[in-house]
Parts: C-alpha cells; sequence; structure tokens
C-alpha cells in the first residue's frame, strides 16, 4: 500500500478576486442505507470529521490549489482528512465565511461525495475522529454555511430520482 500524505502550506493556494480570502472546496461524503420496510428508499448518512482542534464536527474542506482542478480539491480532502473516496456529484452552492483566526471572508465551495471506499488508514487520522450521522451535524455543526450545505444535499436526496 502506498504511504498517504496529507498536503500542507498556502504556498500553492488559491484567493477570491472578490474577498481577498482564501477559496475553500469541501464536500459532504454520504452514503444511502437500504431501506428496512423495502420501498427503495434507503436513510441518508453524512461522514463528519473532528475539528483538528477538537471543537466540534465539520465535513471535509480545504484550499483549492493551483495545480488542481476544484473537485480535484474536494477529492483531495476527503481522502486526507476523512480517509474515503467516492462518486463526486454537482456542486451544492458558494457560501461566503468569517474566518475566525483572520479578520478576512473566504468563499466556501461544497460538493456531495458518495462514498464508495472507506480507507482504514489515512494521512489524517491520528489527528481526526470520524462518525456518520446527519442529526449530530444538524445540532453540532460549527459552521452555519455547512449546514446550509448538508440542507441542500438532505433536500436533493427527498426528490425522486434526484441526481445527487
Amino acid at each position: 500500500m502506498a504511504v498517504l500524505v496529507a498536503r500542507q502550506g498556502r504556498e500553492l493556494q488559491r484567493y477570491s478576486a472578490s474577498t481577498g480570502g482564501r477559496i475553500v472546496v469541501g464536500c459532504i461524503p454520504y452514503r444511502v442505507r437500504a431501506g428496512g420496510d423495502g420501498d427503495g428508499e434507503g436513510e441518508l448518512e453524512v461522514l463528519v470529521i473532528s475539528s483538528q482542534k477538537g471543537h466540534g464536527m465539520m465535513f471535509p474542506k480545504g484550499g483549492w490549489e493551483l495545480d488542481e482542478s476544484m473537485d480535484d480539491a474536494a477529492r483531495r480532502e476527503a481522502l486526507e482528512e476523512a480517509g474515503v473516496r467516492g462518486e463526486m456529484g454537482k456542486v451544492l452552492g458558494c457560501w461566503h465565511y468569517q474566518s475566525r483566526r483572520y479578520q478576512t471572508t473566504y468563499e466556501g465551495i461544497m460538493y456531495p461525495l458518495r462514498v464508495t471506499d472507506e480507507l482504514q488508514q489515512w494521512p489524517e487520522m491520528a489527528s481526526r475522529k470520524r462518525t456518520w450521522t446527519v442529526q449530530q451535524v444538524m445540532e453540532g455543526c460549527q459552521h452555519c454555511w455547512m449546514r446550509e450545505a448538508l440542507e441542500e444535499l438532505v433536500a436533493r436526496h427527498a426528490k425522486p430520482q434526484s441526481a445527487l
């Protein structure tokens, strides 16, 4: 097995022309559990990870770098931070949010990622915990823009024949 290493540093990061802050991309890793009543509708579960600083749960996200496409950056963050791979869906939306550390506004873009592979070892496994849930995210996610992205994913899942 190849050794997986997380990218670090800000040298290759992209910055927003409108806000001056970093452009951050991420994804909501999800799976659909088979329904118990046989109606074909399954329960949507999402994978959340702990913040490296231990303050709440969040979705994998990070800077979009110059040498990758936006969806490749979201895939990379899912692999590095949550140890998952999968099929990327259509963009859930774009949000502006205030950095907690710096006096700048970031641009956050989120995708849905249907998980096809959950790794037992991944680059940030020593500093992050992961769990499958929906309700905990709605109640405990520290970023309102991530909750809004989840609401969009849940709404798409509720529509018949919807492409997530």
